[in-house]
């Protein structure tokens, strides 16, 4: 049945206006509803289960497919970054509690100032959420590695997107659950929160050898491993900044400031 489109007046004889794109008239009901909720929230008409799936399988083909423009089917990487990091934060904060843990973990093991406790304990317990801010700084490492193989920046923003989706869930469904089970022994959080970082790497060299599967392993480790050698050297330097910013923070601030900062 032709009807006109509610927005521009033009005839829609499919589920769309090909003029504008409005979508055809339908009353709102108890199915419109639950598609709705489905689309806020999961967002799975547009593939967020199928590119969790997915990345799951393999993140590193998976963003090829999308990279070289097979995207209906896919959930935009960028945002599906965002949600799952935002899962993994809820998770960390609100179920297993892990900021009160890593604060009396890193209490228990005399960090040398009340800063750095309350530094080291944010970074473990917001891991996913830093991360996602610093993609940008990542993909700029990862195209200086890879800078040869023919991709641009931005594209390397996606890959870097795909690669933090699936740290992230390996976290959620992996390293989170066995928190949870040893939330009573906080000792073994630090060898959980070291075994989390040390997959990066091997992360890294599986990604790349599935997005690149035409490349040798060999020059995959080697780009690799320039890629974490620039991360050590973005870390050197962003630590520098904390301690110049802490040093002006102290001087504006004060005694108190510096007793925060005092090592104990």
């Amino acid at each position: 049945m032709e009807l006109n489109c509610q927005n521009c007046n033009e005839i829609i004889t499919a589920h769309f206006c090909s003029n504008c794109g409005q979508k055809k008239y339908k009353r709102i009901d108890r199915k419109y509803i639950l598609d709705e909720i489905q689309y806020t929230f999961l967002h799975t008409n547009k593939g967020f289960l199928y590119s969790v799936k997915n990345i799951i399988k393999n993140p590193g083909k998976t963003a090829r497919e999308f990279i070289d423009g097979n995207r209906v089917n896919h959930y935009k990487p960028i945002l599906l970054a965002f949600v799952l990091s935002g899962i993994s934060a809820f998770i960390s904060f609100k179920i297993i509690g892990l900021q009160k843990i890593m604060s009396s973990f890193y209490a228990k093991e005399n960090i040398n100032s009340a800063f750095m406790n309350d530094y080291m304990t944010f970074t473990s317990s917001y891991n996913s959420i830093i991360m996602l801010l610093l993609i940008p700084f990542f993909a700029l490492f990862t195209k200086l590695a890879f800078n040869k193989w023919g991709h641009n920046y931005y594209e390397h923003v996606v890959m870097n997107s795909y690669i933090l989706c699936y740290y992230t869930l390996f976290n959620i469904f992996i390293v989170y659950p066995l928190m949870y089970i040893m939330k009573n022994n906080v000792e073994y959080f630090s060898y959980l929160m070291n075994f989390s970082m040390l997959t990066v790497p091997f992360i890294l060299v599986w990604f790349f050898k599935e997005f690149y599967s035409d490349k040798p392993l060999k020059s995959i480790i080697g780009r690799v491993g320039v890629t974490i050698g620039l991360m050590i050297l973005g870390f050197i330097i962003f630590m520098m900044m904390i301690f110049i910013g802490a040093v002006i923070f102290a001087a504006i601030k004060g005694p108190e400031a510096l007793e925060y900062m005092k090592p104990k």
